[in-house]
């Protein structure tokens, strides 16, 4: 079973940076898709942001596109969330998802079928 353990919310002013991580065990992380969701209060969850498996190709939300940034390490098992230039209407729980496993569909939300706990990110005006 894939478990996901996310970590680095917080809250931080606008305009701040924030770098979320998650560490993944119980699979075979370099074959998996790896994405980050949010979900703000009385909204459905979106996909913010995702990674292919080979780490060579990733997707973007137009309101992130230049200012956030997901990575990948897979001799470490994790991915990283770096965010900078955030502003209020990012705050959200941001969830790691881990699918599309060996394949091209990692900016499909419908591709992940694994997740993490979720980490608050509260960003004040």
């Amino acid at each position: 079973q894939v478990q996901l353990v996310e970590s680095g919310g917080g809250l931080v002013q606008a305009g701040g940076s924030l770098r979320l991580s998650c560490a993944v065990s119980g699979g075979l992380f370099s074959r998996y898709g790896m994405a980050w969701f949010r979900q703000a209060p009385g909204k459905e969850r979106e996909l913010v942001t995702a990674i292919r498996w080979r780490g060579d190709m990733t997707y973007y939300a137009d309101s992130v596109k230049g200012r956030f940034t997901i990575s990948r390490d897979n001799a470490e098992n994790t991915v990283y969330l770096q965010m900078n230039s955030l502003k209020p209407e990012d705050t959200a729980v941001y969830y790691c998802a881990a699918g599309a496993y060996y394949s091209d569909n990692y900016y499909d939300r419908h591709a992940y079928g694994f997740w993490g706990q979720g980490t608050q990110v509260t960003v004040s005006s």
